[in-house]
């Protein structure tokens, strides 16, 4: 995978998707700061090759001046057992207890929320942020009703490792 397409994907899907408002998401986009973070360059995106020891790294090392670091891997390379086994393990070894939560995006687990697919579609992706700002900034959106068109069933799992905003 060449790097430079990888970032193009990404952001175009970031631009065109995540940050755009959206009828079946009670008018909201997928993420009301992906936008935020673009426009600061906060956003760090790179071609992974082992999910679990680059979350592991990160892990030590912490994201820096990022706010998201995006990992993309080859789907075909990480099939989704594998791929979705390996953030399970990083975020219980190492990330949770660091205050970092991986969320993963692979092309065979489809996410879909009201009709609309959440997914990235090309690539595997492991989506690293700060726990704390994760759950702060959810709190302060399912104050403004942001959760409240999105189904239990995709809830549940997103909040497994986070402090559910909604309670």
């Amino acid at each position: 995978m060449e790097i430079e397409q990888v970032r193009k994907d990404i952001l175009e899907w970031i631009e065109n998707f995540v940050e755009k408002p959206h009828p079946a998401l009670g008018g909201w986009p997928p993420c009301p700061y992906a936008r935020q973070a673009r426009l600061k360059n906060t956003v760090q995106i790179l071609v992974g090759l082992d999910p679990y020891y680059d979350l592991k790294n990160i892990g030590l090392h912490g994201l820096g001046k990022y706010e998201v670091t995006v990992y993309a891997y080859n789907p075909t390379e990480w099939p989704y057992e594998l791929f979705s086994s390996s953030l399970v393990q990083a975020n219980e070894e190492f990330l949770l207890r660091n205050n970092i939560l991986a969320l993963e995006d692979h092309p065979d687990d489809p996410e879909i929320v009201n009709g609309i697919s959440m997914n990235q579609g090309k690539y595997a992706l492991a989506l690293v942020q700060s726990l704390s700002d994760l759950d702060a900034k959810a709190k302060i959106m399912a104050a403004k009703g942001f959760y409240d068109t999105w189904p239990e069933e995709y809830l549940t799992p997103l909040f497994k490792h986070r402090k559910d905003p909604r309670k």
